[in-house]
């Protein structure tokens, strides 16, 4: 695919219903996605190549929009910012809800690829950034319209009310608790289902991996600021040196997870930024450090957190320092994503459906991960509905397994050099995704 095709942003990917007639079969749902294939490809490479920060996807939104509509959807906009939700009724039955996030990241793209991102932007410090689709949420909207389109040609395959939700700001926490204040559930259909898809960076292509029960986690973003008494370097004695402080504070936090929870309770505790001091022969008054806490069970959060506040405390009492100048721990409530639960029916149901269309051998089970997704809060609001996102396979197969003989890792999400192979990954999330759905409706609801 060259630049060419995709030189024209305002390009309209219009999918016509009767120019594929085709029954709802696997060999005919494969065949059917293969000839909607080079229009999805243009619409990815235009997403790729076209996107925007958490909080900004103005544009992307208009566009999922556009493609919504083209294909019949009943579609509101703006929704809990720059989200956007498709409905089509299609008699009685079940329904059923399709995720898919929007937001791109700070990223400059160093894939080397034709198609590469170029788009800058300025950040909160006005300093220039990239803008990169580093963590795949570009085959994620490709793949929902794909699935709306298919889903769209074989309606008298399935009945009940579709619904398809772009989610913007997933990468910062704050779409989905956005789109669910707003009432997700209280102004559309409330879902019996709620599934979704994202791409994984290390299963290769052509393949899809599910998980049961817990797959992605708890995530808290912790500010830490640890306070002294500053002087001079040369007369350490008549200072409490809060660099000190924050070296024995990064150390006593290790044995949070290492002494404190459960061995059987996966969680991390991880100090990614320590900032204190101006010049070499001055002890300052503060330390700073950023953390990012990681669990799957909500209890080991509150212990993780619960640790912190006393850890950080206990080491400036040892220190002599007085009341009014204890640490400070401050917990980005705002920025807080809960664990990702597929529910074990659900996803018994997916894996069972994806086996029937892409073939069992297709099909691998994942681990749960560290990484965190806010898909999870979809399953946890007061209508507690049955929720399962799976693992997309993204690595081009030749690639993959050189990795595999080689040892070498992959680019992983969020690098630079992340690079999908998104014909194959396309292909196979849309089947994916379009059969799980139909399967949905054509079940009882849970």
């Amino acid at each position: 695919m060259t630049c060419l095709r995709v030189a024209y942003p305002l390009l309209a990917l219009v999918f016509s219903a009767s120019s594929l007639s085709v029954t709802a079969s696997a060999s005919d749902l494969d065949l059917s996605v293969s000839k909607a294939l080079p229009k999805l490809e243009q619409l990815y490479l235009h997403l790729h190549q076209h996107p925007e920060l958490s909080y900004q996807e103005k544009a992307t939104s208009q566009r999922m929009a556009q493609e919504l509509k083209q294909l019949g959807f009943e579609v509101t906009s703006n929704f809990g910012g720059y989200g956007v939700v498709g409905i089509v009724k299609n008699g009685n039955g079940p329904v059923v809800m399709i995720r898919a996030d929007i937001d791109g990241l700070p990223i400059i793209e160093q894939t080397g690829k034709e198609y590469a991102s170029t788009v800058t932007t300025l950040n909160a410090d006005n300093s220039t950034v990239g803008i990169m689709h580093g963590c795949g949420h570009d085959i994620h909207m490709t793949s929902l319209i794909g699935t709306a389109q298919q889903l769209m040609l074989h309606k008298a395959d399935w009945q009940g009310t579709l619904m398809m939700v772009a989610q913007p700001a997933e990468e910062v926490g704050g779409g989905a608790k956005a789109m669910l204040k707003q009432g997700l559930f209280s102004q559309f259909p409330t879902p019996d289902s709620i599934i979704g898809l994202h791409v994984s960076a290390s299963i290769p292509a052509g393949k899809v991996g599910t998980v049961s029960g817990y797959a992605l986690a708890n995530v808290d973003s912790v500010d830490i600021t640890i306070k002294g008494k500053g002087g001079h370097g040369a007369y350490p004695h008549v200072t409490i040196d809060p660099v000190v402080l924050a070296a024995r504070t990064v150390l006593a936090l290790q044995t949070i997870v290492s002494r404190e929870v459960s061995p059987l309770e996966p969680n991390v505790v991880t100090v990614g930024s320590i900032h204190g001091g101006s010049k070499h022969n001055i002890i300052s008054d503060e330390v700073k450090l950023q953390l990012t806490l990681r669990s799957y069970n909500p209890k080991v959060r509150e212990q993780q957190i619960a640790a912190i506040k006393r850890i950080t405390t206990g080491i400036a009492i040892s220190a002599g320092l007085p009341d009014d100048l204890m640490p400070v721990v401050y917990v980005h409530d705002d920025e807080t994503i809960p664990s990702t639960y597929n529910d074990p029916t659900l996803a018994a149901k997916v894996k069972a459906s994806i086996e029937a269309e892409l073939g069992s051998d297709n099909v691998l089970v994942a681990p749960p991960v560290m990484a965190g997704e806010d898909f999870g809060l979809y399953g946890l609001t007061p209508q507690k509905r049955p929720i399962t996102l799976f693992w997309l396979g993204g690595v081009e197969p030749s690639q993959y397994q050189a990795s595999v003989e080689s040892g070498n890792t992959l680019p992983s999400l969020h690098s630079s050099q992340f690079a999908p192979d998104y014909p194959l990954t396309i292909r196979t999330g849309v089947r994916a995704m379009t059969r799980t759905a139909m399967d949905l409706f054509n079940q009882p609801a849970q």
